[in-house]
């Protein structure tokens, strides 16, 4: 297969958009490694004390990504997320105001692979996210062994990333009697191994976790579906039941973490490599569900709100996905 090269005459504003999202795919796969090894070889060298200074700091401030974490607006206005956003590019759309005065938690729907959407629409506000809903502020949730890596923890918290534990989420609804919005990628890392082109089955029909925490805290539930997210990386094969998704399976059992084996472009050519393709992610925030408050919820209680979530989330898809594409006879799948 010969490899199609990049031009030389790329405009600097692509380049510019490549390299910022070079450095966002090394965040994901290597910086929290980077940063553990970082600490320990500091110790061996003339610069020990940062490591323990910084060790001291961390004891201290061990909780901290529990009781809401430690955002920087400065970084979550970085011009460097603005290129990243025209990248593919990423837009955040909306259908419905939401009440400052009121909680939410937010179903992110696909999780895609390296959930491009919602680092950009939540996480950052180069789409624009503090003047579509003022008075908001959301929280995206991540697996709770990153927020065990040195400096790391301190990169993520500051934009606004929270463990994905109950109490950590439970503890930002309840501070707070309204404006913030919990987001959380239901189908979490093992949705991750079905993400590819034209993939639209969610890893949701027994997910009802997200649906018991917001009755437990009246939050209103808002389904949220990222037109683009399974296209920006192909994937290898990995069928159910294949050696392949038996071991990635396992892994993910006993690592916490997804291992999809993806792949798109490189940086300098357009065959192979890491880099996501250049293709439109367009995030559609729905209109919230209200949810009456019950701190001990049946499951009954759970199932009514739960199904009902799945109705207005399929509303939302076939509404908008004429709009991206989407072919008719195209719905989505609840596994």
């Amino acid at each position: 297969m010969a490899i199609e090269f990049a031009s030389r005459s790329i405009p600097l504003e692509r380049r510019l958009q490549t390299a910022a999202v070079l450095q966002w795919v090394y965040s994901f796969l290597a910086l929290a490694q980077t940063c553990i090894i970082l600490f320990f070889a500091l110790l061996f060298t003339r610069f020990w004390i940062i490591s323990v200074l910084y060790a001291v700091w961390w004891f201290i401030d061990w909780d901290t990504p529990t009781v809401g974490g430690r955002r920087s607006p400065w970084l979550q206005r970085s011009v460097v997320w603005r290129y990243l956003r025209d990248y593919f590019p990423i837009k955040l759309i909306k259908t419905a105001d939401l009440d400052p005065n009121k909680n939410y938690i937010f179903g992110f729907h696909p999780h895609g692979v390296l959930i491009a959407g919602a680092f950009t629409n939540f996480c950052t506000e180069a789409t624009g996210f503090p003047d579509l809903y003022p008075g908001i502020t959301p929280y995206l949730l991540m697996l709770p062994l990153w927020f065990r890596a040195p400096f790391f923890r301190d990169y993520i918290m500051s934009g606004g990333l929270i463990p994905s534990d109950k109490d950590s989420a439970t503890y930002v609804l309840k501070k707070n009697k309204g404006g913030t919005a919990v987001v959380i990628a239901v189908g979490g890392a093992p949705e991750s191994l079905d993400a590819r082109p034209g993939a639209f089955t969610l890893l949701l029909k027994n997910r009802k976790g997200f649906i018991r925490l917001a009755i437990e805290n009246g939050a209103s539930l808002v389904p949220v579906f990222s037109f683009g997210e399974n296209e920006v990386f192909d994937q290898v094969e990995n069928p159910k039941g294949s050696l392949l998704r038996r071991i990635q399976e396992k892994l993910q059992k006993v690592m916490g973490v997804a291992l999809p084996l993806f792949h798109a472009r490189g940086v300098f050519q357009y065959s192979f490599g890491l880099m996501p393709y250049r293709r439109p992610i367009n995030t559609i925030v729905g209109k919230p569900i209200p949810v009456l408050e019950d701190p001990n919820p049946t499951a009954e209680e759970v199932e009514r709100v739960h199904k009902l979530y799945m109705e207005k989330l399929s509303e939302l898809f076939e509404e908008h996905k004429v709009n991206y594409n989407v072919p008719a006879d195209r719905h989505l799948s609840f596994i």
